[in-house]
């Protein structure tokens, strides 16, 4: 299937304000998918705005894209991927990552005994383990443990490839785990990726349920809450317009997990959020530009 993506090289300051501009757009054509990226280690200030597209870019697309950016917008260059898995492509080879109690590796790497692995391979799906809001993800659910935290109901939402889903499986095993994703795709993806991991998939303790749903809006996401622990590794604009559902899904002192926010202007838009929803900051992890952050809801009278 081939596809397409569009490139825009600014430095890291204008990516950033571009990717804050897209958050804030109601409107947005959700086929049009964007990130921002350093281009490598030894040029942290020279960053790249890409967008993926299933069908050649119109006008439109060019212009939503070069809308983004204040002022004068860079070039914006067109490129037609191969008729490939580009992205499990582009995932290859990638090295294995630690993060807490957890060992993240491709089907090709030979497993760490002396931690909790997960074979995760490249998929059409986010949540491989190598972005950081993933690994900070992880790395939180670990202390969270070892804080002495108690989960018997969890929840995922936007699971992507099921991996922070299994890990709160793993942690607390006696826990009955939901994740839900808005992308079909996901689906198929967590269920294979649960066969690969020896994660069952079903209603019981110990099992893992998937759901396809837009944020919490499903009967068996509310059916099963409230949640001890709800685990959300999306974007800085759902996450704040979904502060009001998840305070209603956490339970009174439950833990509310939080990534895929860039430190600054989200952060403390998401912050702000969920204090007035009823929620208090308990720590906070920074992970390159990203922050992850770990909310305990107050006590209800």
């Amino acid at each position: 299937m081939k596809s397409w993506k569009l490139i825009a090289h600014a430095p890291k300051k204008v990516v950033q304000a571009a990717l804050l501009a897209h958050d804030e757009i109601e409107e947005w054509d959700y086929n049009l998918v964007i990130a921002g990226r350093e281009l490598s280690e030894d040029r942290p200030q020279d960053w790249v705005l890409e967008g993926w597209l299933p069908s050649e870019p119109a006008e439109a697309e060019k212009h939503a894209i070069a809308s983004l950016f204040a002022g004068t917008p860079p070039a914006i260059d067109v490129e037609e991927l191969p008729e490939t898995d580009w992205v499990a492509q582009s995932q290859q080879g990638t090295p294995p990552i630690r993060a807490g109690q957890f060992f993240v590796h491709t089907p090709d790497y030979a497993p760490d005994p002396d931690l909790m692995n997960f074979a995760i391979p490249a998929s059409q799906a986010f949540g491989t383990g190598q972005h950081e809001t993933t690994a900070g993800c992880l790395e939180m659910l670990s202390a969270m443990k070892a804080s002495g935290m108690r989960a018997r109901r969890i929840a995922d939402i936007g699971t992507g490839t099921g991996l922070l889903a299994f890990a709160g499986a793993k942690l607390w095993p006696a826990a009955q785990v939901t994740a839900s994703d808005i992308d079909p795709i996901c689906a198929e993806v967590v269920h294979s990726n649960a066969e690969l991991n020896s994660v069952t998939i079903g209603p019981s303790p110990n099992e893992i349920t998937m759901v396809v749903a837009d944020g919490m809006d499903d009967q068996l996401l509310s059916l099963r809450g409230p949640y001890d622990l709800l685990i959300a590794n999306i974007l800085a604009g759902p996450l704040v317009d979904l502060s009001h559902d998840f305070s209603a899904a956490v339970a009174p002192r439950g833990s509310l997990l939080l990534a895929g926010l860039l430190k600054g202007k989200q952060e403390s838009a998401v912050r702000r959020a969920y204090r007035k929803a009823g929620f208090r900051l308990a720590r906070r992890l920074e992970r390159g530009d990203w922050a992850i952050l770990w909310f305990r809801r107050r006590n209800v009278i």
